[in-house]
């Protein structure tokens, strides 16, 4: 007799895949034992079943390299727990370049894998054929090998799962679909189903392909969509003897293994095919789409080049299932801002096996703790805007996306498709002028400034590669003119947050580490931290009036803040959180003419005494007004220019028509990245993050230690300060200045390796590439630690000599800005 339903419960997890199972099963094991999981058919029915099941260990990220470690040790050991086996091998795996830019991309992976020290070796092609006989090596510079990488068998790791997670009391359902959801006060409170309503405090939903349709049953944007994804299977192969390790042949678009005597042979080609779900049976479970050999053939050439014996194989299927994707490769965890308890689990960009182990671990401590493990932002849904759920604009990216997997990781690569979501009002001006855009959070942003005649639509690409970037020299003249002359940055992409009410004060001193209880008129700089003193966002609080307040935050993560601070908000507390970010432009007029520019165009007193840094009022500026805030991000005298977005146009114009007297010039991101690195400012996500405290990020000074007032994270710093720190953010400068690293090298002194790299950019005022990355002390006090020893960048698996200082390589003193 099958069993009934609960009528509640604390979480129901949505969905039987892998990420639906892990989910489960830890939850159950952190003590969420009456647990439910709803599955629509049978366990794995969607595209668990017919995964490849490759474990690969290195990610892009440290966080995300430590979930799929947290797979591979747990898939490792389930069998010993549960009886049930899941398949593991321990094979490794193999990555090959057949040119120079896939071998220093390999290199550059292989450094990245030393930092988080994973077991990563470089082969020369006749060493890799040793590993994988078939393959050809003769057109191969080299190879890197992962010792450690694995696989699994996907339905018996589910089964492994679900077995763990119900012998601790949690219930799995299958055949019961998900037809609605309840809610109340702005969070989830049942799930409804025909077999009945189970009412729950948290719901986490992990249904792969369908988890954008049932997010919009309860009004939660999922940005996902689906495309085909291939691989061949073939009859046993001579020669395939035991396993090998998983080959990626990624200049072929490439990854192959053995597969029960013959090889599996799957491809993420660059002309993907998109999936609208609407075409697939109600019923698709355990289903395949057709076979496409016109499409595959492509892949399948490549793939006889590189394993010759594929030409005389026998075939047993081409197989197509669908799996689900999103706008920038990353796969959607966490909690909805747009529902209280709603929790995602999915998108997972093919990786679901890899990932959804610690993913799972991961997401059943958000949902019983609040707050993720560690930090998880790159996977975290709030860095997605709800326009990214548009279905005109996943149907253009996904395909793109999935084209890139396997993409040479160049510095620069910026999305072709669903571009011009959101653009400032200066952006035809900007473009007329030669600008290269990027896109962040869909804004439309200048990178660089090629000059008139060369705007964006009539000229190719940019050459990109790992040296010295093609935009070396406009950028070098940007910088000059923000260090020499003037600057104009079109930040318009800045979130912005309006905090008002009438406990807008009280809430904001609770909940940011620097004083924000000033004036009208003064801007403070701050962190809003976690419990642990880890920093949830780094932003500016302008004190407008008594009850209101605006908080200038990164461009992708205004959705972030406005959650998180949301969240935190005391129920007593009158205080509301409006997003504005579109409401405003933003010019920031940097370098030391910027006064004698804009002085040129007002009648207020711009001068040190009246305006000083970290001020901000209202001016006229020619025929606009605009609130004016004395901040720098480059380390030179400037203000941010704010102004209602009907009259950017006018102002742009006006400051370009009277800034040609004092050498202005537009600058764009580049230029910005270099110049704060070179000046030391941290940068949110970089420098700074969940993870990361004032103490070791050297901004102590930014908090309200020295005072006895309270706010989120002060009692883990005083345990820190007196603890003593364990790292400590560093300036370091390249000695070779034809280095350009770009962030997550490897850092050393003596011989071993002690930090990472954060932030990396050319220094042109400098002359060299510099950076920023924590190191780790190992019970010394900072100062005595930098001022002994020798220390190095690893950059593609080669040591280089860096000097390091805590102090930032220009303008430590920040005298520049205060000028």
């Amino acid at each position: 007799m099958s069993q009934a339903l609960p009528q509640s419960t604390r979480v129901v997890v949505i969905g039987g895949g892998v990420m639906g199972c892990s989910t489960l099963y830890h939850l159950a094991q952190a003590g969420a034992a009456d647990a439910v999981l709803l599955e629509r058919d049978k366990l794995t029915s969607g595209t668990t079943w017919h995964s490849a099941a490759q474990v690969r260990r290195l990610r892009s990220s440290r966080s995300l390299t430590r979930l799929v470690s947290h797979s591979a040790e747990l898939y490792a050991g389930l069998e010993a727990e549960t009886g049930q086996s899941t398949g593991w091998l321990r094979t490794g795996s193999m990555g090959v370049a057949t040119n120079p830019d896939r071998w220093e991309h390999l290199r550059r992976q292989a450094s990245l894998a030393h930092a988080f020290g994973i077991d990563t070796r470089e082969m020369s092609g006749p060493e890799a054929g040793d590993l994988w006989p078939l393959m050809r090596t003769d057109d191969l510079i080299g190879a890197v090998f992962a010792p450690d990488d694995g696989r699994v068998n996907p339905s018996d790791l589910c089964a492994a799962l679900a077995k763990g997670a119900k012998s601790r009391g949690a219930k799995v359902f299958e055949d019961t679909p998900v037809t609605g959801f309840e809610i109340e006060n702005g969070r989830i409170a049942g799930v409804r189903t025909a077999a009945g309503t189970i009412r729950c405090e948290a719901v986490v939903l992990c249904a792969g392909l369908w988890s954008r349709n049932i997010g919009a049953m309860a009004g939660v944007p999922v940005p996902l969509y689906a495309c085909e994804h291939f691989y061949l299977l073939t009859k046993p192969i001579p020669g395939i003897e035991g396993h090998l390790p998983t080959l990626g042949d990624h200049d072929g678009y490439l990854y192959m293994r053995d597969d029960v005597g013959g090889l599996l042979v799957g491809c993420f080609e660059p002309d993907a095919k998109p999936l609208p779900i609407e075409n697939l049976p109600e019923n698709f479970a355990f289903d395949l789409l057709n076979e496409d050999w016109d499409h595959f053939e492509p892949m399948m050439l490549n793939a006889i080049r590189r394993i010759p014996a594929l030409e005389t194989a026998e075939v047993r299927m081409l197989l197509n299932g669908p799996e689900s994707f999103t706008p920038d490769g990353q796969f959607l965890l966490g909690e909805s801002p747009a529902l209280g308890g709603f929790f995602l689990g999915c998108g997972m960009n093919s990786v679901g096996v890899a990932s959804g182990g610690g993913a799972g671990h991961a997401l059943a401590h958000w949902v019983l703790e609040g707050e993720p493990p560690y930090d998880l932002w790159s996977v975290d849904i709030r860095r997605m805007a709800p326009f990214m759920n548009n279905i005109r604009v996943l149907a253009e990216r996904i395909p793109e996306e999935l084209g890139l997997h396997y993409a040479i990781s160049y510095p620069g690569r910026t999305h072709a498709t669903a571009r011009g979501l959101r653009r400032g009002p200066a952006h035809d001006r900007l473009a007329a002028k030669g600008a290269w855009f990027g896109t962040r959070f869909g804004w439309e942003r200048a990178e660089w400034f090629a000059g008139p005649g060369n705007r964006e639509d009539t000229k190719g690409a940019p050459t990109l590669g790992f040296g010295r970037p093609s935009w070396h020299a406009e950028t070098a003249a940007e910088c000059r003119a923000a260090r020499e002359a003037v600057a104009l940055f079109d930040q318009t992409s800045f979130g912005k947050l309006l905090v008002q009410g009438p406990d807008a004060e009280s809430a904001l001193q609770r909940l940011c580490a620097a004083d924000t209880a000033v004036a009208p008129g003064r801007v403070v700089y701050t962190g809003l931290l976690n419990a642990r003193g880890g920093y949830e966002s780094d932003l500016t609080v302008t004190r407008l009036d008594e009850t209101r307040f605006m908080l200038v935050t990164g461009t992708a993560q205004p959705i972030r803040d406005r959650h998180w601070i949301r969240r935190n908000l005391r129920p007593e507390e009158r205080v509301t959180v409006t997003d504005v970010s579109g409401a405003e432009a933003v010019f920031s007029v940097m370098g030391p003419r910027a006064r004698d520019l804009l002085q040129s165009l007002t009648d207020a007193d711009l001068s040190n005494a009246a305006f000083p840094l970290f001020t901000a009022r209202a001016i006229a500026l020619g025929h606009a007004t605009v609130r004016a805030a004395r901040l720098s991000y480059v380390g030179e005298l400037g203000w941010e220019l704010y102004t209602p977005v009907e009259m950017a146009a006018g102002l742009y114009d006006t400051l370009f028509e009277a800034g040609a007297a004092h050498g202005l010039r537009d600058a764009g991101m580049q230029a910005l990245a270099s110049l704060r690195i070179e000046k030391g400012f941290r940068a949110w996500g970089h420098e700074i993050g969940p993870d990361d405290t004032p103490l070791e990020a050297g901004l102590a000074f930014a908090t309200k230690l020295k005072s006895d007032i309270d706010f989120l994270g002060r009692d883990a710093l005083l345990r820190r300060r007196k603890q003593g720190i364990a790292s400590r953010l560093v300036h370091f400068i390249c000695d070779d200045t034809a280095l350009f690293p770009r962030g997550d090298e490897p850092l050393l002194k003596d011989g071993a390796i002690v930090g990472q790299v954060t932030s990396a950019a050319f220094g042109h005022t400098v002359g060299r590439s510099c950076g920023m990355g924590y190191i780790r002390l190992d019970g010394a006090q900072p100062a005595e630690f930098v001022a002994s020893g020798r220390f190095e960048i690893e950059l593609a698996c080669t040591r280089h000599p860096i000097t390091v200082s805590l102090q930032a390589p220009y303008d430590p003193k920040g005298e520049r800005m205060r000028a």
